[in-house]
């Protein structure tokens, strides 16, 4: 992959083999920010689990103290009640069975993140080939199949992420942009790693957090001390 100047001019400040204490490498992540618009900063984590197996599966949801940033657009699959609930709440969208062609056959796809009632997954498993492939699928397990809408909607625009492992066994999260204070970032990563250690699964032999490595949009990545998180 070829890199731009800025990225290798950057690349020069990281020293690949130190991991680096956590608001030391915040610090470094914020000084090799070069863009010109306010990159995100994210968290990888390598783990020692085989996500083939479904008892070392990891998928769950935190809520950052400081948010991520960014302005998350929330579609809400409810009836009644339940969707003057998610409309109070501060949904951006609050729909039924109606919103099935706009998403299907007119590829509206205007949201970031889809909560739904537990009655209405039957109307949107019918979109799990839309849904599905883009990680839109709402869940039980992050906090997205509910029937207390209000919470859900809440805490997702309070800065709620989601974390789940990918095909590489890798957490890719988001924890903030680079405008944050170191602070408030190192708050954040600590938030999401409390959470990830809780979520360990018992299944995992060895090394459960192989390595750990933050980087903003655009910059190099730093390698963390993870015995130093927390």
């Amino acid at each position: 992959m070829k890199r731009g100047k800025k990225y290798l001019e950057a690349a020069k400040a990281v020293d690949r083999a130190t991991l680096y204490d956590p608001m030391d490498a915040i610090k470094l992540v914020k000084e090799c920010a070069s863009a010109k618009f306010d990159e995100t900063v994210e968290v990888h984590v390598r783990t020692g689990c085989d996500g083939r197996h479904a008892d070392q599966q990891i998928r769950g949801a935190v809520v950052l103290p400081n948010g991520t940033g960014k302005k998350v657009r929330v579609l809400v699959f409810a009836k009644g009640a339940k969707a003057d609930e998610a409309t109070a709440a501060g949904a951006d969208y609050v729909g039924a069975e109606e919103l099935i062609p706009k998403i299907q056959n007119e590829g509206w796809l205007d949201f970031d993140v889809v909560v739904a009632t537990p009655d209405m997954m039957g109307v949107v498993g019918r979109l799990g080939r839309v849904l599905g492939p883009k990680g839109l699928m709402p869940n039980p397990k992050a906090g997205t199949v509910s029937m207390d809408v209000t919470k859900a909607v809440k805490d997702i625009k309070a800065g709620k992420i989601e974390y789940r492992l990918d095909k590489a066994n890798i957490i890719h999260c988001p924890i903030g942009k680079v405008s944050f204070t170191e602070e408030q970032l190192g708050e954040n990563l600590k938030a999401l790693m409390d959470a990830l250690v809780k979520a360990r699964p018992s299944a995992v032999k060895g090394t459960y957090m192989k390595s750990v490595t933050l980087a903003s949009t655009m910059g190099p990545g730093v390698r963390v001390n993870t015995i130093k998180i927390g």
